[in-house]
């Protein structure tokens, strides 16, 4: 049987405690800090980054693993494995992931790059499915073909609490984003296939909250009826740069409203959160293999 190694990046939010425990390996994402790069989980953590980035005066960017440092990853990695099935964030979303599959090109086929255009806690799932599918004897090809097969069964929906990142990312002007705050204007993001849409703008976070629930609640009756009933659908929830009473209120939140589902979450990768800011929630589902 093919021995099959599974790589993420830390967009995914597996922890090094679950890396472990799934025989799974995780390249952490670098950002650059007035330009200077750090790598998430490695030599920068979620309240050291937060602390930064409330400091306008910082310059903070996305960037993507370097060729040369996955080159050596999976030069090392396929001196134990016959393969590899590498899951990075959306091509929707980075670079990231149309760079790994040009340099996959120099391996033969023993490196499957997949594109499920997935991030954060949907892109989690897609990492225990593969653990899962490698587990049962499914090749890299296999289980990347399968991966990219259920690319389409989830969704995300994120609030943001402050406009001014969205600004500093281009997605909105300053002009809109000052009407927005003296409107008190939370807007509802959502993940559908990828990219990062506007789904709702919201006046107020208790609006935005009650959004993101409803459009949840109208998936898992609609889209994933059928998938919700045979109990394949995962729930899960997500936030950056809030305390973790916050965090637990806001999963206690949406166990009430799902009370059929068993609600998990991990914090959102510094790479989204550079965009959204702190104070973010969100609210995810992905059919589970």
């Amino acid at each position: 049987m093919e021995k099959t190694a599974i790589i993420t990046d830390s967009n995914s939010g597996m922890t090094a405690e679950e890396a472990e425990r799934y025989n799974v390996q995780v390249v952490p994402m670098p950002v650059l800090i007035n330009g200077k790069e750090y790598f998430e989980n490695v030599d920068i953590f979620q309240g050291e980054f937060f602390h930064i980035q409330k400091d306008d005066a910082n310059i903070i960017t996305t960037s993507q693993p370097s060729a040369g440092y996955l080159a050596r990853l999976w030069k090392e990695t396929l001196k134990e494995y016959d393969s590899i099935v590498y899951i990075p964030m959306s091509s929707g979303l980075s670079s990231s992931c149309q760079t790994a599959g040009i340099l996959a090109g120099d391996y033969d086929g023993r490196v499957q790059v997949v594109d499920n255009h997935r991030i954060s806690v949907t892109m989690y799932q897609s990492v225990l499915d593969a653990c899962t599918l490698r587990d049962q004897g499914h090749t890299a090809a296999e289980i990347k073909t399968i991966l990219e097969t259920e690319a389409a069964n989830s969704s995300i929906y994120i609030m943001v609490d402050t406009l001014k990142y969205l600004v500093k990312g281009g997605r909105i002007t300053p002009a809109a984003a000052a009407m927005g705050s003296l409107l008190h204007i939370k807007p509802v993001l959502q993940i559908q296939g990828g990219a990062l849409d506007t789904y709702q703008k919201c006046r107020g976070e208790h609006k935005a909250r009650k959004v993101m629930l409803e459009a949840m609640r109208h998936d898992l009756d609609t889209r994933f009826k059928e998938e919700a009933e045979r109990g394949e659908m995962a729930l899960y929830y997500s936030c950056c740069g809030i305390s973790r009473e916050e965090e637990a209120a806001w999963k206690a939140v949406i166990q009430e409203a799902f009370p059929e589902f068993s609600v998990c979450g991990t914090p959102l990768s510094m790479s989204i959160a550079v965009h959204i800011g702190p104070g973010a929630l969100a609210i995810a589902c992905a059919r589970k293999i």
